[in-house]
C-alpha cells in the first residue's frame, strides 16, 4: 500500500486544547491585553511563521525523493503545528469576551481582573490576579478566572471571609486588599 493513504499517527490533526477548556456554556473572558497578544500571536502566525515554513516545504519538495529528506518532513510536522495553533487562536478568538477590569478601578469587591490580597488562618498573605483562561501565568502570580481559588474570592469584597475548599479540607480566607488597574488618562 502507498504512504499516501496511510494516517501518520492517531490523533495528529486533533485540536486538542493547548489551554485549559472552557466551562460548559462558559464565556471566554479575557482582558484587552489578552485578547491583543493572541490576536498579535494569530497574525504573525498567519503573515510570518506560515509563509516561511510553506517556502521551506516547497523548496524541499522540488528536491526529489520526499520519504527521505528531512526538510520535507520536518516542515510538514510544523506546518500542522502551526496550522493547529490558528486553528486553536482563531476560535478561542471568536469566542472572547473582552471585559475591561479598569472599569472596576477604585472598588472594594472581587470580579474579573481583579489583583486581591488575602490571608489564611495563620496570617500568611498571598496575592493573585485573576484573570481569562488564555492568558493566566502562574509564575506571574495570575489564576484564571474558573481557579477554584478565584470561584473562591469572585464578589466577594474587603473584610470579608471566603470558605476555599481544597484537597486537604476547606480554608478560611479573609480578603484584605482588591486593586484594579487605573483606566488611561483622557488626553
Amino acid at each position: 500500500m502507498s504512504k499516501a493513504f496511510t494516517k501518520e499517527t492517531d490523533g495528529e490533526d486533533d485540536d486538542g486544547p493547548v489551554l485549559p477548556a472552557l466551562p460548559a456554556g462558559g464565556r471566554n473572558y479575557i482582558t484587552p491585553q489578552g485578547y491583543a497578544r493572541l490576536r498579535a500571536e494569530l497574525l504573525d502566525l498567519i503573515d510570518n511563521e506560515r509563509p516561511k515554513v510553506v517556502e521551506v516545504v516547497h523548496w524541499a519538495a522540488s528536491n526529489g525523493d520526499r520519504s527521505e529528506n528531512g526538510d520535507y518532513l520536518y516542515g510538514k510536522k510544523w506546518l500542522r503545528e502551526i496550522d493547529r495553533r490558528i486553528r486553536f487562536l482563531t476560535r478561542r478568538l471568536e469566542i472572547a469576551e473582552v471585559t475591561d477590569p479598569t472599569v472596576h478601578h477604585g472598588s472594594d469587591q472581587v470580579f474579573f481582573g481583579a489583583t486581591v490580597t488575602y490571608a489564611d488562618p495563620q496570617g500568611e498573605e498571598q496575592t493573585v490576579t485573576i484573570r481569562g483562561i488564555d492568558e493566566a501565568d502562574s509564575a506571574a502570580g495570575e489564576v484564571s478566572w474558573i481557579a477554584p481559588i478565584a470561584r473562591a474570592l469572585l464578589r466577594a469584597r474587603v473584610g470579608d471571609e471566603v470558605r476555599l475548599a481544597t484537597p486537604a479540607g476547606v480554608r478560611e480566607l479573609e480578603v484584605l486588599a482588591v486593586r484594579y488597574p487605573a483606566p488611561p488618562a483622557v488626553p
